[in-house]
């Protein structure tokens, strides 16, 4: 399957609502295709300026890796100096910390989701809701 816009679309509006019904920070979704390309992005009001980046980073860091973030968070903690290397290599675009969530359809990674706003582990339920909820295999790592 394709990860089309309105898959993409459907995906925010579900995070979203997952974070209004843990009344969580406002967040910044990013959805990126297999090919780590932008397929959508949200940004609820009164979030912080970077927050766009910082969604996008998680989940291209995903993406990049073939591993959702929070293996990419516990490699860092265990081998700082590669996942230096592989931000190095990936221009910046990537942020090793939970909430970059890879899209899986019968195992085979079709795009990520990236949130932030809240705290990783909060941003990292939402996007784990929302692929679930749209039929998905969600694998943060």
């Amino acid at each position: 399957m394709t990860l089309t816009l309105e898959i993409a679309q459907k995906l925010i509006s579900t995070a979203l609502a997952k974070g209004h019904e843990l009344g969580l920070n406002p967040l910044t979704i990013a959805v990126l295709d297999a090919g780590g390309h932008v397929k959508a992005l949200a940004r609820e009001d009164n979030t912080s300026t970077l927050r766009p980046e910082i969604a996008t980073g998680k989940a291209h860091g995903a993406i990049a890796l073939g591993l959702g973030s929070r293996a990419i968070f516990n490699r860092a903690q265990e081998q700082p100096y590669f996942v230096q290397s592989m931000n190095g290599l990936a221009n910046g675009m990537l942020v090793p910390v939970p909430g970059g969530v890879l899209i899986r359809d019968s195992g085979t990674i079709i795009g990520a989701l990236g949130i932030t706003g809240d705290t990783s582990d909060n941003d990292e339920i939402c996007a784990i809701t929302a692929i679930e909820a749209a039929g998905f295999t969600a694998d943060p790592g």
